[in-house]
């Protein structure tokens, strides 16, 4: 039996790692700027120190610090506004940014749009019961007006408005469950869905306009079931108008 010597070298073993990059300064100071705001430190509205400044503080080149605004303005975080007040001011992000990468990701066709309006459905779902449990009476007042407006466009030859009364109707819902993250999904998704629409036949509106009703109702009723049934019964027709059109 061979026995290996003990001064005999062992066989390499199997590279099952690369090395780490060293981080690039830019991507550090992307990081301590956003654990500013992750800590309070920093809040939306907030003007970062000049460029100057930040260099000194975080003992990099200005030219890191440029690439780390621009990064962070890419990604929606902060705003650089030129000017005397201008500078680099805090955003916290928004709902453009997911909007365009839905919008981009759709385009591309990376995700199908039957997808995204089934997506809507579902989230649209939730969406209706928890606005039947939290609305206020003076948001369902503000619901109602919006589709008592929907029906005074609705012989509006004019698409555009139609179609922002419609998508308006879902923003004014989302709002009354007091959930920010689903806020910025429902905008973003009817921010394209509206889009989508403008581009194709327009959807029936006295149809429309009767569903709005009937939801309107069972949600002054307090009713989320019966809220959730009949929205989820008009969407499964804008679902099946969106993709029948879009083929």
């Amino acid at each position: 039996m061979n026995q290996r010597l003990p001064n005999q070298p062992h066989d390499p073993a199997p590279v099952l790692f690369e090395p780490i990059p060293a981080r690039r300064a830019f991507e550090e100071v992307v990081q301590r700027i956003r654990a500013q705001v992750a800590k309070g430190v920093l809040k939306k509205g907030d003007k970062l120190p000049p460029e100057r400044q930040l260099a000194e503080q975080l003992g990099v080149s200005r030219l890191a610090i440029r690439e780390a605004l621009r990064s962070l303005e890419n990604a929606g975080f902060v705003s650089l506004q030129r000017g005397p007040k201008g500078g680099a001011f805090i955003q916290g992000g928004g709902d453009e940014k997911l909007t365009e990468l839905m919008q981009d990701m759709l385009d591309l066709g990376t995700i199908p749009l039957s997808d995204l309006t089934e997506a809507r459905l579902v989230i649209l779902d939730s969406v209706t019961r928890l606005a039947c449990k939290r609305a206020t009476e003076e948001e369902l007042d503000n619901i109602e007006e919006n589709v008592r407006k929907n029906e005074e466009v609705l012989e509006s030859s004019d698409r555009e408005e139609r179609l922002a009364h419609a998508a308006e109707f879902y923003i004014r819902l989302v709002a009354a469950t007091k959930n920010k993250v689903l806020m910025m999904v429902i905008k973003s998704l009817t921010d394209i869905v509206r889009l989508t629409l403008s581009q194709i036949e327009i959807f029936p509106s006295r149809e429309l306009t009767q569903s709005r009703r009937l939801v309107m109702q069972q949600l002054r009723m307090r009713n989320p079931d019966k809220a959730a049934e009949e929205m989820r019964s008009h969407l499964q027709k804008l679902h099946a108008h969106i993709t029948q059109s879009g083929k």
